[in-house]
């Protein structure tokens, strides 16, 4: 069978299963997702995700102890289960459905006040708690534009522009053409959204600290924060216990994330994603390789 032909075989079954979720009240779902996540980490070593986790955790919180480290990992792990199984509602359920699981926002004015300066908004949006929610709730608010990275399969590709633009989301994907429309949504005084927290190409990162570790870190974000004296917000959807549904929580980000100088502004942005992260350390994707590519000298992470 065809590479291209398992990628679309693959895209369809994504798609399947999305359908199958949205049919389950969020508190079923929820607990699916996180008996997924349980399952993982009872496979302990032998899976992949539960070893990007402990290596992550193991790194960036090297100050707990054995017992807390694990729990963490465990809790990680449930929590990334959920991320996904709530993708039925993000992306499926009718838009007024689904917002009406936030149930409180803090800290919009930052938001406001920087559209009302008329250099437009950039929003950090790190990948915390459940991200699709947080796009669905700027989406209903503001004139936003968000900048994904498609995946490899056309029919999911195809569904996500389509559900995440329901309520007028502009989608700009990682290249050339995506900078260039998200520069000019900024320069009409618009908000933007990006993800801080993925690797970049090589040509397009500086390796700053991110818990104490050099990580290959975007130099996008702070360059267009530099030339367009935009607003930075950071912002994150956490998820309630008992599937009561969903808080969110906007802050404004490091102010050195404006700097000139490269190597500070990214440093600035990091810090802005650890804060965050602090704040709910178990509902963060510790799964992802945020540390895969390492500077000439570095040792191997995972």
């Amino acid at each position: 069978m065809s590479v291209s032909r398992v990628k679309s075989l693959k895209g369809i079954f994504a798609v399947l299963a999305l359908g199958v979720l949205a049919l389950l009240p969020l508190k079923y779902a929820q607990k699916f997702g996180a008996f997924l996540g349980s399952r993982m980490y009872q496979k302990g070593a032998k899976n992949k995700m539960y070893q990007h986790t402990k290596s992550n955790i193991e790194l960036c919180f090297s100050e707990l102890t054995e017992q807390e480290k694990q729990l963490l990992i465990k809790e990680s792990l449930e929590q990334t289960g959920q991320s996904v199984s709530e993708m039925g509602m993000s992306w499926l359920w009718p838009v007024n459905k689904t917002l009406k699981k936030i149930k409180k926002v803090n800290n919009e004015e930052v938001i406001t006040q920087g559209i009302e300066a008329g250099k437009g908004v950039i929003l950090i949006a790190p990948h915390l708690g459940n991200w699709e929610i947080l796009n669905l709730y700027l989406s209903n608010r503001y004139t936003f534009t968000a900048m994904y990275k498609p995946p490899k399969q056309k029919q999911l590709d195809e569904l996500i522009k389509r559900m995440r633009a329901r309520l007028g989301t502009d989608m700009a994907p990682a290249n050339v053409q995506g900078v260039r429309k998200v520069m000019k949504a900024l320069k009409r005084g618009e908000m933007v959204g990006i993800l801080p927290d993925q690797e970049p190409e090589i040509e397009g990162g500086i390796f700053v600290d991110f818990f104490n570790t050099p990580a290959l870190t975007m130099k996008l974000l702070p360059q267009l924060a530099a030339q367009t004296g935009a607003t930075v917000v950071c912002g994150y959807a956490k998820r309630l216990p008992n599937a009561e549904g969903f808080e969110i929580f906007f802050s404004e980000a490091d102010p050195e994330i404006a700097t000139k100088d490269i190597h500070v502004a990214a440093s600035a942005m990091n810090r802005s994603v650890e804060r965050c992260v602090k704040e709910l350390p178990s509902q963060y994707q510790w799964e992802y390789k945020r540390f895969n590519t390492r500077p000439e000298g570095g040792a191997k992470i995972y």
